[in-house]
């Protein structure tokens, strides 16, 4: 990798509305082909992440590029002007999937050879022999061992097997196939939930030890499924206290870490949007690489996303915002505590509404991080997008959840040191609350919120709210609070429509 990529486009389908190059509302395998060519020619986005993990993707994706777009890939070098990586399943937490990352991990040999000889093919570039794949992420890593074993497994089972001879006094498997290339690829941790988070230096610095690193190490933090899990707030926490963990094992290392932040549109799931991008940034000034995820691409006028891409490839790394752990610690413990109660309470309605959230990508059942046991009773939810889809859909947005639990001196520390943004985040969220589908909540759900907009201070004792509330949004969310509260649902393309209709005005799914 020449360079480390500012921005990865990522496959999370949190768009509402289709891309430009597909007339599918569903996109498959083939339409991201297209994607990856868009983002990068139209977009200049600097990754592309293709996606094993959840979902089916397409295991002939460098030759089909290289088919469709010659001239363009000819000009711009993969693996050197553009990266691409993959996001493969982890065998430790998905044993279903656990072989998909053999299958994944043998094709980038062969991917390695369509580029060799693609680029070949041309004067100009016939002395490259760079591997368009040499990086694959690892979600929900808890232990180096997670990421060591992908990284020996390639080493010893895939690029090892050309010093193999099937046969006594034969060639080996290197002279009957072909070289295998790379010898070696980059493993990269994507790290989740609250434990691996508040530990993610130690698993860095024992993998940097097993594999040897000298150069640099990437990693990924997050933000949706610690939100989905803990709150929002606690997800912001967590990945800001992960980042100076980060930046401490930089210094005792002299090894370079570039944190990669998996942010969504949503103010649950990131608020990172292209009117967002630099205020984003100035919250996680030592994140190396920011995710664009599917509405941030498709949801916004071209030529603002096109800017705002510019802006964060243009914009440098630099040092985090220090925080005191034990402060920080203890208000996520609280919060998180307040926010599992009030889930609880809330998931059948969540997992009701989502079977009715629209489709964007062919995607499999996600194994959720969310669970915890009560009475043996666990708690079963959907995919972070979908979650946060329902809740907006009835007019409760989920950042305000859990918020009850902190006192004004929570409040003051955090808007004094280390999140400057939380009434602006909290504003931006609540112009879609709708307070009357309190009504129709469990009781705590609405003494809860009430209680952590008063304590926020953007509604007063009386009621009186400061918030700039979306009508339209509103009177959709009235609508679809009351088909809820029939028996069943007996138009499910009309409900669905509200639910789009809604996410439209947001301008995100969830």
């Amino acid at each position: 990798m020449s360079f480390i990529p500012r921005t990865m486009s990522t496959q999370h389908p949190d768009n509402v509305h289709s891309p430009i190059f597909s007339d599918n509302s569903v996109l498959n395998g083939e339409d991201e082909i297209d994607e990856a060519y868009y983002v990068f020619s139209t977009l200049n986005c600097q990754e592309q992440l293709f996606d094993y993990e959840g979902k089916e993707a397409d295991n002939f994706i460098i030759k089909k590029l290289f088919t469709k777009y010659p001239d363009y890939f000819m000009g711009n070098i993969l693996g050197k002007d553009k990266i691409l990586s993959f996001r493969i399943p982890n065998p430790n937490i998905e044993k279903i999937e656990a072989k998909i990352v053999i299958e994944v991990l043998n094709t980038i040999p062969r991917y390695c050879d369509t580029a060799f000889k693609f680029y070949k093919a041309s004067s100009k570039t016939s002395k490259i022999n760079i591997p368009p794949i040499s990086e694959v992420y690892v979600p929900m890593t808890s232990s180096a061992l997670d990421i060591a074993r992908v990284a020996k497994y390639y080493e010893k089972h895939v690029a090892g097997v050309q010093d193999i001879s099937l046969l006594n006094n034969d060639i080996n498997i290197g002279k009957w196939l072909g070289n295998f290339n790379p010898k070696s690829i980059r493993v990269t941790p994507l790290v989740e939930d609250l434990n691996s988070m508040l530990k993610v230096d130690q698993i860095a610095e024992e993998y940097i030890k097993i594999q040897k690193i000298k150069d640099h190490q990437r990693v990924w933090l997050a933000r949706s499924d610690p939100a989905l899990n803990y709150s929002s707030l606690s997800a912001i926490l967590l990945n800001k206290l992960a980042l100076v963990k980060l930046h401490k094992l930089q210094e005792k290392t002299s090894v370079d870490i570039f944190p990669i932040f998996g942010c969504g549109s949503s103010p649950f799931r990131g608020n990172f949007k292209p009117d967002t991008a630099e205020q984003i940034m100035r919250g996680y000034p030592s994140v190396q690489t920011y995710t664009l995820q599917s509405s941030f691409k498709y949801d916004q006028p071209l030529e603002k996303t096109k800017k705002a891409i510019e802006i964060i490839n243009n914009t440098k790394q630099k040092k985090p915002h220090f925080l005191e752990e034990e402060k920080i610690l203890k208000i996520i413990e609280k919060v998180s505590m307040e926010y599992k109660k009030q889930i609880r309470l809330l998931a059948e309605m969540i997992n009701n509404i989502s079977n009715f959230v629209p489709l964007r990508r062919k995607r499999k059942l996600h194994i959720g991080l969310f669970g915890y046991s009560r009475a043996n009773d666990n708690i079963q939810l959907p995919r972070a997008i979908k979650f946060c889809c329902a809740l907006y859909s009835i007019g409760l947005p989920p950042e305000i959840l859990g918020l009850n639990a902190l006192d004004s001196k929570d409040i003051d520390y955090l808007k004094s040191t280390c999140y400057a943004n939380l009434d602006y985040d909290l504003e931006n969220a609540m112009r879609y609350f709708n307070k009357d589908n309190l009504e129709f909540l469990p009781l705590k759900i609405k003494e809860g919120v009430n209680s952590a907009l008063e304590k926020i201070g953007i509604m007063d004792l009386s009621g009186s709210s400061k918030l700039e509330i979306n009508e339209e949004h509103k009177q959709l969310t009235t609508a679809i609070m009351k088909e809820l509260k029939k028996s069943s649902i007996q138009d499910t393309e009309s409900f669905t429509e509200l639910i789009t209709r809604a996410a439209s005005i947001r301008g995100f799914i969830g």
